[in-house]
Protein backbone atom coordinates (compact mmCIF):
# COMPACT_ATOMS: atom_id res chain seq x y z
CA UNK A 1 0.00 0.00 0.00
CA UNK A 2 1.34 3.51 -0.37
CA UNK A 3 2.17 5.64 2.92
CA UNK A 4 2.82 9.38 2.73
CA UNK A 5 6.33 9.56 4.51
CA UNK A 6 7.44 12.07 7.49
CA UNK A 7 12.57 10.40 4.96
CA UNK A 8 19.04 6.52 6.46
CA UNK A 9 22.89 6.34 8.03
CA UNK A 10 25.09 7.45 5.29
CA UNK A 11 26.48 4.88 3.25
CA UNK A 12 30.11 4.41 2.43
CA UNK A 13 30.21 2.12 -0.13
CA UNK A 14 29.43 5.32 -2.65
CA UNK A 15 29.50 4.35 -6.38
CA UNK A 16 30.80 7.62 -7.60
CA UNK A 17 30.92 11.39 -7.49
CA UNK A 18 29.38 12.81 -10.31
CA UNK A 19 28.94 16.21 -8.85
CA UNK A 20 30.98 18.10 -12.17
CA UNK A 21 28.49 16.20 -14.39
CA UNK A 22 25.57 17.68 -16.67
CA UNK A 23 22.39 15.50 -15.56
CA UNK A 24 21.03 15.93 -18.95
CA UNK A 25 23.40 14.92 -20.90
CA UNK A 26 23.19 10.93 -21.06
CA UNK A 27 26.48 10.69 -23.34
CA UNK A 28 28.58 11.82 -20.18
CA UNK A 29 26.96 9.56 -17.71
CA UNK A 30 29.43 6.40 -17.34
CA UNK A 31 30.13 3.64 -14.06
CA UNK A 32 33.15 3.79 -12.62
CA UNK A 33 36.26 2.30 -14.46
CA UNK A 34 38.65 2.30 -11.55
CA UNK A 35 39.36 0.86 -8.10
CA UNK A 36 39.73 4.67 -7.18
CA UNK A 37 36.56 5.91 -8.45
CA UNK A 38 34.53 3.48 -6.52
CA UNK A 39 36.62 4.99 -3.41
CA UNK A 40 34.74 8.74 -4.44
CA UNK A 41 32.21 10.12 -1.83
CA UNK A 42 29.44 11.55 -1.41
CA UNK A 43 30.29 13.96 1.14
CA UNK A 44 30.96 17.37 -0.59
CA UNK A 45 27.32 17.29 -1.89
CA UNK A 46 26.14 16.34 1.42
CA UNK A 47 27.87 19.19 3.17
CA UNK A 48 26.83 21.46 0.70
CA UNK A 49 23.25 20.75 0.85
CA UNK A 50 22.70 19.56 4.12
CA UNK A 51 22.48 22.96 5.88
CA UNK A 52 19.31 23.38 3.82
CA UNK A 53 17.00 20.39 5.09
CA UNK A 54 15.43 21.30 8.23
CA UNK A 55 13.24 19.09 10.55
CA UNK A 56 9.54 19.76 10.72
CA UNK A 57 7.39 19.16 13.77
CA UNK A 58 3.73 20.12 14.31
CA UNK A 59 1.66 19.81 17.14
CA UNK A 60 -2.07 20.29 17.71
CA UNK A 61 -5.00 19.92 20.64
CA UNK A 62 -7.43 17.36 20.33
CA UNK A 63 -10.03 16.25 22.94
CA UNK A 64 -10.14 13.07 24.13
CA UNK A 65 -14.17 12.37 23.52
CA UNK A 66 -15.50 9.28 25.19
CA UNK A 67 -17.54 6.94 22.84
CA UNK A 68 -19.91 7.05 24.90
CA UNK A 69 -20.79 10.54 24.78
CA UNK A 70 -22.60 9.67 21.27
CA UNK A 71 -25.14 7.39 22.78
CA UNK A 72 -28.25 9.67 23.15
CA UNK A 73 -29.30 6.50 26.67
CA UNK A 74 -25.69 7.59 28.18
CA UNK A 75 -26.18 11.09 27.62
CA UNK A 76 -29.66 11.36 28.86
CA UNK A 77 -29.24 8.90 32.48
CA UNK A 78 -25.04 10.65 32.79
CA UNK A 79 -25.39 14.17 31.01
CA UNK A 80 -22.35 15.59 29.18
CA UNK A 81 -19.30 16.69 31.30
CA UNK A 82 -18.70 20.47 30.52
CA UNK A 83 -15.37 20.07 29.71
CA UNK A 84 -13.21 17.64 27.81
CA UNK A 85 -9.90 16.36 28.43
CA UNK A 86 -7.03 17.39 25.96
CA UNK A 87 -4.20 16.23 24.10
CA UNK A 88 -1.25 17.60 22.61
CA UNK A 89 -1.32 15.58 19.31
CA UNK A 90 2.62 15.67 17.10
CA UNK A 91 3.66 14.58 13.73
CA UNK A 92 7.40 15.18 12.68
CA UNK A 93 8.42 15.35 8.84
CA UNK A 94 11.04 17.58 6.89
CA UNK A 95 11.29 20.51 4.66
CA UNK A 96 13.67 22.40 2.69
CA UNK A 97 14.64 25.82 2.77
CA UNK A 98 14.20 27.56 -0.72
CA UNK A 99 15.05 30.98 -0.46
CA UNK A 100 17.37 32.52 1.85
CA UNK A 101 14.71 34.72 3.17
CA UNK A 102 13.54 31.52 5.27
CA UNK A 103 10.77 29.64 3.28
CA UNK A 104 10.47 26.09 4.19
CA UNK A 105 8.98 23.80 1.51
CA UNK A 106 7.00 20.66 2.91
CA UNK A 107 4.52 18.61 2.86
CA UNK A 108 0.61 19.49 3.59
CA UNK A 109 0.08 16.12 5.31
CA UNK A 110 2.94 16.99 8.07
CA UNK A 111 1.22 20.25 9.13
CA UNK A 112 -2.10 19.45 8.10
CA UNK A 113 -4.15 20.82 11.15
CA UNK A 114 -1.56 22.47 13.15
CA UNK A 115 -2.09 24.85 15.87
CA UNK A 116 1.82 25.26 16.17
CA UNK A 117 4.77 24.74 13.66
CA UNK A 118 8.33 24.67 14.57
CA UNK A 119 11.47 24.56 12.23
CA UNK A 120 14.81 22.77 13.42
CA UNK A 121 17.82 23.06 11.30
CA UNK A 122 20.79 21.31 10.86
CA UNK A 123 22.78 23.63 13.29
CA UNK A 124 19.84 22.43 15.90
CA UNK A 125 18.74 26.16 16.52
CA UNK A 126 14.59 25.93 15.97
CA UNK A 127 12.43 28.64 14.75
CA UNK A 128 8.48 28.86 15.20
CA UNK A 129 7.01 29.09 11.57
CA UNK A 130 4.21 30.48 10.37
CA UNK A 131 2.23 28.75 7.25
CA UNK A 132 1.95 30.86 3.77
CA UNK A 133 0.17 28.64 1.89
CA UNK A 134 -1.26 24.87 1.55
CA UNK A 135 -2.04 23.07 -1.81
CA UNK A 136 -3.86 20.28 -1.13
CA UNK A 137 -3.49 19.72 -4.87
CA UNK A 138 0.20 18.74 -4.66
CA UNK A 139 0.41 17.76 -0.93
CA UNK A 140 2.77 20.75 -0.51
CA UNK A 141 2.93 23.25 1.78
CA UNK A 142 4.86 26.40 2.14
CA UNK A 143 6.40 28.11 5.71
CA UNK A 144 8.11 31.13 6.73
CA UNK A 145 10.24 31.60 9.33
CA UNK A 146 8.96 33.96 12.11
CA UNK A 147 11.55 36.49 13.97
CA UNK A 148 14.71 36.07 11.54
CA UNK A 149 16.74 38.59 10.51
CA UNK A 150 19.47 36.36 8.73
CA UNK A 151 20.22 34.57 5.42
CA UNK A 152 19.88 30.92 5.26
CA UNK A 153 21.54 28.08 2.93
CA UNK A 154 19.32 27.28 0.22
CA UNK A 155 18.84 24.11 -2.47
CA UNK A 156 18.43 25.02 -6.06
CA UNK A 157 15.85 23.77 -8.07
CA UNK A 158 17.09 21.35 -11.11
CA UNK A 159 14.68 21.08 -14.30
CA UNK A 160 13.11 17.86 -13.31
CA UNK A 161 12.66 16.95 -16.93
CA UNK A 162 16.13 16.56 -17.10
CA UNK A 163 16.37 13.87 -15.31
CA UNK A 164 16.92 10.05 -16.67
CA UNK A 165 16.47 6.53 -15.05
CA UNK A 166 19.06 5.32 -13.45
CA UNK A 167 20.48 8.92 -12.02
CA UNK A 168 22.24 8.36 -8.59
CA UNK A 169 20.07 10.50 -6.01
CA UNK A 170 20.16 11.43 -2.44
CA UNK A 171 17.69 11.37 0.19
CA UNK A 172 17.79 13.34 3.21
CA UNK A 173 15.42 14.00 5.61
CA UNK A 174 14.56 12.88 9.62
CA UNK A 175 13.17 9.32 9.55
CA UNK A 176 11.33 8.18 12.34
CA UNK A 177 12.82 11.50 14.65
CA UNK A 178 16.17 9.77 14.60
CA UNK A 179 18.06 12.78 13.29
CA UNK A 180 18.91 14.29 10.07
CA UNK A 181 20.15 11.38 7.95
CA UNK A 182 21.07 10.55 4.29
CA UNK A 183 20.99 8.05 1.84
CA UNK A 184 21.56 7.21 -1.45
CA UNK A 185 20.18 5.32 -4.41
CA UNK A 186 19.01 5.98 -8.02
CA UNK A 187 16.02 6.92 -9.66
CA UNK A 188 13.85 4.11 -10.38
CA UNK A 189 11.21 5.29 -12.45
CA UNK A 190 9.59 8.57 -13.55
CA UNK A 191 6.35 9.72 -14.69
CA UNK A 192 4.73 7.37 -12.14
CA UNK A 193 1.14 8.06 -12.64
CA UNK A 194 -0.52 5.36 -10.88
CA UNK A 195 0.24 6.37 -6.75
CA UNK A 196 -2.78 7.72 -6.00
CA UNK A 197 -1.72 10.48 -3.16
CA UNK A 198 -1.99 13.79 -4.93
CA UNK A 199 -3.93 15.14 -7.39
CA UNK A 200 -1.06 15.48 -10.22
CA UNK A 201 0.12 11.99 -10.74
CA UNK A 202 3.19 11.95 -11.86
CA UNK A 203 5.93 11.02 -9.63
CA UNK A 204 10.00 10.46 -9.32
CA UNK A 205 10.66 6.83 -8.07
CA UNK A 206 13.25 5.85 -6.00
CA UNK A 207 15.16 3.33 -4.10
CA UNK A 208 17.13 5.77 -2.17
CA UNK A 209 15.93 4.66 1.64
CA UNK A 210 12.90 6.99 2.99
CA UNK A 211 10.82 6.34 5.95
CA UNK A 212 8.29 7.95 8.00
CA UNK A 213 9.43 11.42 8.93
CA UNK A 214 11.11 12.15 5.89
CA UNK A 215 8.26 13.28 4.52
CA UNK A 216 9.30 16.92 2.79
CA UNK A 217 12.40 15.73 2.88
CA UNK A 218 14.90 16.60 -0.47
CA UNK A 219 15.94 14.19 -3.04
CA UNK A 220 19.07 15.59 -4.34
CA UNK A 221 20.60 14.90 -7.57
CA UNK A 222 24.57 15.16 -8.24
CA UNK A 223 24.67 18.88 -8.92
CA UNK A 224 23.75 19.51 -4.98
CA UNK A 225 20.19 20.52 -6.59
CA UNK A 226 16.85 19.76 -5.76
CA UNK A 227 15.41 17.00 -8.02
CA UNK A 228 11.86 16.23 -5.68
CA UNK A 229 10.46 16.73 -2.26
CA UNK A 230 10.01 12.63 -1.00
CA UNK A 231 6.03 12.42 -0.49
CA UNK A 232 5.51 8.62 -0.18
CA UNK A 233 6.67 4.92 0.56
CA UNK A 234 5.18 1.91 -0.84
CA UNK A 235 4.82 -0.45 2.08
CA UNK A 236 3.44 -3.30 3.82
CA UNK A 237 5.14 -2.86 7.02
CA UNK A 238 5.30 0.86 7.18
CA UNK A 239 9.36 0.80 6.38
CA UNK A 240 11.64 1.40 3.47
CA UNK A 241 11.21 -1.41 0.92
CA UNK A 242 12.97 0.55 -2.12
CA UNK A 243 10.23 2.22 -3.53
CA UNK A 244 9.98 5.83 -3.07
CA UNK A 245 8.14 8.62 -4.30
CA UNK A 246 8.95 12.52 -4.79
CA UNK A 247 7.28 15.33 -5.79
CA UNK A 248 9.47 16.38 -8.57
CA UNK A 249 10.90 19.84 -8.53
CA UNK A 250 9.55 21.31 -11.25
CA UNK A 251 5.76 21.41 -9.45
CA UNK A 252 7.32 22.54 -6.65
CA UNK A 253 8.82 25.13 -7.94
CA UNK A 254 5.19 26.41 -9.11
CA UNK A 255 3.79 26.44 -5.34
CA UNK A 256 6.55 28.06 -4.30
CA UNK A 257 6.99 30.79 -6.81
CA UNK A 258 3.27 31.71 -5.78
CA UNK A 259 4.03 31.57 -1.74
CA UNK A 260 6.56 34.23 -2.89
CA UNK A 261 4.53 36.13 -4.92
CA UNK A 262 1.92 36.43 -2.03
CA UNK A 263 -0.29 34.16 -3.24
CA UNK A 264 -2.68 32.01 -1.07
CA UNK A 265 -4.03 29.34 -3.81
CA UNK A 266 -2.23 28.26 -6.49
CA UNK A 267 -3.53 28.99 -10.04
CA UNK A 268 -2.86 26.87 -12.98
CA UNK A 269 -3.70 27.24 -16.81
CA UNK A 270 -7.05 25.64 -17.60
CA UNK A 271 -7.90 23.78 -20.58
CA UNK A 272 -11.48 23.82 -20.84
CA UNK A 273 -11.95 20.13 -21.91
CA UNK A 274 -12.47 17.06 -19.90
CA UNK A 275 -10.03 14.21 -21.26
CA UNK A 276 -9.77 10.61 -20.40
CA UNK A 277 -6.94 8.02 -20.38
CA UNK A 278 -6.51 5.83 -23.67
CA UNK A 279 -7.90 2.24 -22.99
CA UNK A 280 -6.09 -0.81 -25.11
CA UNK A 281 -9.59 -1.08 -26.14
CA UNK A 282 -9.88 2.50 -27.37
CA UNK A 283 -6.50 2.73 -29.00
CA UNK A 284 -7.51 -0.86 -30.93
CA UNK A 285 -10.37 1.07 -31.75
CA UNK A 286 -8.81 4.34 -33.00
CA UNK A 287 -6.24 3.00 -34.67
CA UNK A 288 -2.97 3.53 -32.40
CA UNK A 289 -0.43 0.68 -32.19
CA UNK A 290 -0.12 1.75 -28.76
CA UNK A 291 -2.49 3.07 -25.76
CA UNK A 292 -1.25 6.60 -25.39
CA UNK A 293 -2.11 10.11 -25.62
CA UNK A 294 -4.61 11.88 -23.79
CA UNK A 295 -8.46 11.79 -25.61
CA UNK A 296 -10.64 14.39 -25.68
CA UNK A 297 -14.18 13.69 -23.96
CA UNK A 298 -15.59 16.99 -23.86
CA UNK A 299 -15.17 20.76 -24.82
CA UNK A 300 -16.21 23.65 -22.52
CA UNK A 301 -17.65 26.26 -24.93
CA UNK A 302 -15.80 29.33 -25.01
CA UNK A 303 -13.02 27.80 -22.85
CA UNK A 304 -9.12 28.00 -24.11
CA UNK A 305 -9.70 24.62 -25.37
CA UNK A 306 -12.78 25.61 -28.05
CA UNK A 307 -11.06 29.01 -28.84
CA UNK A 308 -8.03 26.67 -29.57
CA UNK A 309 -10.07 24.72 -31.93
CA UNK A 310 -9.67 21.58 -29.62
CA UNK A 311 -12.64 19.04 -30.69
CA UNK A 312 -14.02 16.06 -28.97
CA UNK A 313 -12.44 12.27 -30.01
CA UNK A 314 -9.15 14.47 -30.59
CA UNK A 315 -6.49 12.86 -29.27
CA UNK A 316 -3.74 15.15 -27.61
CA UNK A 317 0.00 13.28 -28.12
CA UNK A 318 2.40 16.01 -27.14
CA UNK A 319 2.27 19.42 -25.19
CA UNK A 320 5.16 21.67 -26.38
CA UNK A 321 7.24 18.95 -27.64
CA UNK A 322 7.01 16.80 -24.96
CA UNK A 323 5.23 13.26 -25.35
CA UNK A 324 1.83 12.32 -23.13
CA UNK A 325 1.76 8.94 -22.25
CA UNK A 326 -1.88 9.35 -20.20
CA UNK A 327 -4.49 11.81 -18.80
CA UNK A 328 -2.12 12.63 -15.54
CA UNK A 329 1.09 13.18 -17.82
CA UNK A 330 -1.00 15.95 -19.53
CA UNK A 331 -2.45 17.34 -16.23
CA UNK A 332 0.91 17.52 -14.73
CA UNK A 333 2.39 18.62 -18.16
CA UNK A 334 0.01 21.38 -18.38
CA UNK A 335 -0.01 22.89 -14.45
CA UNK A 336 3.52 23.33 -15.01
CA UNK A 337 3.28 25.77 -17.31
CA UNK A 338 3.20 29.78 -16.72
CA UNK A 339 0.22 31.68 -16.66
CA UNK A 340 -0.16 34.13 -19.24
CA UNK A 341 1.63 32.07 -22.13
CA UNK A 342 0.59 29.83 -24.93
CA UNK A 343 0.95 26.10 -25.21
CA UNK A 344 1.63 23.92 -28.43
CA UNK A 345 -0.63 20.81 -28.53
CA UNK A 346 0.13 17.89 -30.98
CA UNK A 347 -3.14 16.51 -31.96
CA UNK A 348 -3.99 13.86 -33.62
CA UNK A 349 -7.82 14.12 -35.28
CA UNK A 350 -9.17 11.38 -37.28
CA UNK A 351 -5.87 9.51 -37.91
CA UNK A 352 -4.31 13.28 -39.20
CA UNK A 353 -1.85 15.13 -37.38
CA UNK A 354 -2.52 18.18 -36.12
CA UNK A 355 -0.79 21.17 -33.97
CA UNK A 356 -2.92 24.17 -32.51
CA UNK A 357 -1.93 26.91 -29.88
CA UNK A 358 -3.59 26.95 -26.31
CA UNK A 359 -3.92 30.08 -24.11
CA UNK A 360 -2.54 29.40 -20.88
CA UNK A 361 -5.49 30.99 -18.12
CA UNK A 362 -6.61 30.34 -14.80
CA UNK A 363 -10.63 28.88 -14.93
CA UNK A 364 -12.88 31.65 -13.84
CA UNK A 365 -13.61 30.91 -9.81
CA UNK A 366 -16.39 33.87 -9.18
CA UNK A 367 -19.38 32.53 -7.22
CA UNK A 368 -17.98 29.08 -5.92
CA UNK A 369 -19.59 30.33 -2.14
CA UNK A 370 -18.02 27.52 -0.04
CA UNK A 371 -19.36 26.42 2.98
CA UNK A 372 -19.28 23.67 5.47
CA UNK A 373 -23.04 22.32 6.79
CA UNK A 374 -22.73 22.30 10.41
CA UNK A 375 -26.62 21.54 11.25
CA UNK A 376 -27.68 18.50 12.10
CA UNK A 377 -28.43 16.42 8.67
CA UNK A 378 -26.91 13.60 6.32
CA UNK A 379 -24.83 16.42 5.06
CA UNK A 380 -22.86 17.40 8.46
CA UNK A 381 -19.32 17.98 8.30
CA UNK A 382 -19.36 18.55 4.31
CA UNK A 383 -17.42 21.00 2.51
CA UNK A 384 -19.74 22.14 -0.23
CA UNK A 385 -19.19 24.35 -3.13
CA UNK A 386 -20.86 25.84 -5.98
CA UNK A 387 -19.60 24.45 -9.24
CA UNK A 388 -17.17 26.95 -11.25
CA UNK A 389 -14.87 26.12 -13.88
CA UNK A 390 -12.04 26.00 -11.33
CA UNK A 391 -13.48 23.62 -9.14
CA UNK A 392 -14.96 21.13 -12.10
CA UNK A 393 -11.41 21.40 -13.08
CA UNK A 394 -10.01 20.99 -9.52
CA UNK A 395 -12.21 17.96 -8.79
CA UNK A 396 -12.49 16.15 -12.36
CA UNK A 397 -15.90 16.75 -13.35
CA UNK A 398 -17.44 17.21 -16.59
CA UNK A 399 -17.00 20.78 -18.36
CA UNK A 400 -20.88 21.41 -17.93
CA UNK A 401 -21.46 20.34 -14.87
CA UNK A 402 -23.65 22.47 -12.29
CA UNK A 403 -24.89 22.73 -8.77
CA UNK A 404 -23.37 21.50 -5.68
CA UNK A 405 -20.58 19.54 -5.60
CA UNK A 406 -18.83 18.62 -1.94
CA UNK A 407 -15.13 19.59 -1.95
CA UNK A 408 -14.41 17.67 1.56
CA UNK A 409 -15.72 15.88 4.20
CA UNK A 410 -14.12 15.75 7.51
CA UNK A 411 -13.48 12.53 9.62
CA UNK A 412 -16.16 10.85 11.71
CA UNK A 413 -18.68 13.75 10.53
CA UNK A 414 -22.69 12.32 9.86
CA UNK A 415 -21.74 12.79 5.93
CA UNK A 416 -18.94 10.67 6.39
CA UNK A 417 -20.97 7.91 7.80
CA UNK A 418 -23.81 8.03 5.43
CA UNK A 419 -21.22 7.60 2.75
CA UNK A 420 -21.19 10.88 1.13
CA UNK A 421 -17.46 11.45 -0.76
CA UNK A 422 -15.52 14.23 -1.90
CA UNK A 423 -16.70 15.00 -5.59
CA UNK A 424 -20.35 14.18 -5.32
CA UNK A 425 -22.66 16.58 -6.82
CA UNK A 426 -25.81 17.17 -4.80
CA UNK A 427 -28.43 18.32 -7.28
CA UNK A 428 -31.83 17.18 -5.46
CA UNK A 429 -32.94 17.16 -1.94
CA UNK A 430 -36.68 16.13 -1.60
CA UNK A 431 -37.35 16.92 -5.33
CA UNK A 432 -35.95 19.82 -4.42
CA UNK A 433 -33.14 21.40 -7.11
CA UNK A 434 -29.75 22.43 -4.93
CA UNK A 435 -28.51 24.99 -7.49
CA UNK A 436 -25.88 26.79 -4.64
CA UNK A 437 -24.43 26.04 -1.80
CA UNK A 438 -27.28 28.51 0.48
CA UNK A 439 -29.61 26.20 -0.93
CA UNK A 440 -28.29 22.94 0.73
CA UNK A 441 -27.60 24.87 3.53
CA UNK A 442 -31.11 26.21 4.11
CA UNK A 443 -32.34 22.02 3.06
CA UNK A 444 -30.29 20.64 6.02
CA UNK A 445 -31.96 22.89 8.62
CA UNK A 446 -35.28 21.94 7.36
CA UNK A 447 -34.55 18.59 9.04
CA UNK A 448 -37.20 16.64 7.34
CA UNK A 449 -38.55 12.96 8.59
CA UNK A 450 -37.40 11.58 5.78
CA UNK A 451 -34.56 12.90 3.14
CA UNK A 452 -34.94 12.29 -0.46
CA UNK A 453 -31.76 12.85 -1.86
CA UNK A 454 -30.22 12.68 -5.63
CA UNK A 455 -26.66 12.70 -6.07
CA UNK A 456 -24.34 12.79 -9.53
CA UNK A 457 -21.02 10.18 -8.50
CA UNK A 458 -18.60 9.76 -11.64
CA UNK A 459 -21.12 10.31 -14.08
CA UNK A 460 -23.76 8.34 -11.96
CA UNK A 461 -27.07 9.61 -11.05
CA UNK A 462 -28.04 7.70 -7.28
CA UNK A 463 -31.35 8.40 -5.95
CA UNK A 464 -30.92 7.88 -1.69
CA UNK A 465 -33.51 7.37 0.71
CA UNK A 466 -32.45 8.23 4.10
CA UNK A 467 -34.38 8.63 7.45
CA UNK A 468 -34.36 11.90 9.34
Amino acid sequence: MFRPIRAAVFTATCIALLASLDPALAQDRRVPSSPAEIKLSYAPIVQRVQPAVVNVYAAKVVQNRNPLLDDPIFRRFFGVPGQQPEQMQRSLGSGVIVDASGLVVTNVHVIEGADQVKVSLSDKREFEAEILLKDSRTDLAVLRLKDTREKFPTLDFTNSDELMVGDVVLAIGNPFGVGQTVTHGIISALARTQVGITDYQFFIQTDAAINPGNSGGALVDMNGKLAGINTAIYSRSGGSQGIGFAIPSNMVRVVVTTAKGGGKAVKRPWLGARLQTVTPDLAESLGLRTPSGALVASVVPNGPAAKAGLKSSDLITAIDGQAIDDLNAFDYRLATRPLGGTAQLDVQRAGKPIKLTVQLEAAPDTGRNELVITTRSPFQGAKVSTITPAVADELHLDGDAEGVVITDIGDGTAAQNVGFQKGDIILAINNQKIARTTDLEKAAKDQPRLWRITVVRGGQQINVTLGG
